[in-house]
């Protein structure tokens, strides 16, 4: 019983109040001196909280005496909490981003391999419209399964893969020049966002998978912005490397390596 009345009280009533309700649940209808027993709550303190949940219209009282008490239906009570929640939700939906108006997202981390795959199925599974991921084959295989449902639904999906990915939906783009990751030896790269509105981005630790390295969670519009375009930008040049690589070759040399120097 004792976890009914904190869970009453987690939806407003106080302690005198949930355990008078439960007793009238019990029995009903009941004296002010019935109720305090079978509360186990003082006789003057049963009056007073009987008061408040009349006025509050959870107990009505009868007119003849002596007086007795009757709850209204659980359902009922659950019904009028659930309104009154549901009211104050979409009220502070409404008013609190106006609280202050240049308002932006946290950028936030999440550590750990466990959390940070967590992650990432929460965030594929939240998706309602589209999904540009870049990743590598082995951090794809355990979420493979998400996105596929997630494709399965109608989203959009489009993924910049590495180390000989593949993957028999959405569109995909395969970054097979890995020459250029050497930079980041050790460790791999995944970006991602859903529906233009959240992101995250690091890089996932090529040794022990219990390795802390944090990534980067956000809702700002401004990273994900920039998180998307990384992963476009990365489309951009995969295609154009499919469909002219006889003349990259010209310019830039064999692997890009003119374009490789000059930049990095």
């Amino acid at each position: 019983m004792d976890d009914i009345i904190e869970k009453l009280k987690e939806i407003g009533l106080n302690s005198y109040e949930a355990k008078v309700y439960i007793a009238l649940l019990k029995k009903y209808p009941a004296t002010g001196y019935e109720i305090s027993k079978l509360a186990d709550i003082p006789q003057a303190r049963a009056y007073d909280t009987l008061k408040a949940l009349e006025n509050a219209q959870i107990v009505i009282s009868s007119k003849n005496k002596p007086i007795t008490y009757t709850p209204i239906k659980p359902k009922e009570l659950t019904k009028r909490f659930k309104r009154k929640i549901d009211s104050t939700i979409d009220f502070l939906d409404k008013k609190l981003p106006n609280v202050k108006e240049d308002y932006l997202e946290p950028i936030l981390t999440v550590s750990g391999h466990y959390r940070i795959n967590e992650k990432i199925i929460e965030l594929i599974k939240n998706a309602k419209e589209k999904i540009y991921l870049e990743i590598w084959s082995q951090d794809y295989k355990p979420i493979e399964s998400y996105l596929m449902e997630a494709y399965n639904k109608g989203l959009e999906i489009k993924i910049v893969g590495y180390d000989n990915f593949s993957t028999p939906f959405g569109l995909v783009f395969n970054h097979t020049n890995t020459a250029i990751l050497e930079y980041n030896r050790g460790k791999r790269f995944l970006f991602l966002t859903i529906d233009d509105k959240e992101g995250l981005f690091g890089k996932i630790s090529s040794g022990h998978k219990n390795e802390d390295i944090p990534m980067i969670w956000t809702k700002n519009p401004e990273i994900v912005f920039l998180i998307k375009s990384y992963i476009v930008n990365n489309m951009f040049l995969i295609d154009i490397e499919d469909n002219f690589p006889e003349q990259l070759r010209y310019f830039y040399g064999h692997g890009l390596k003119k374009l490789k120097d000059k930049i990095l």
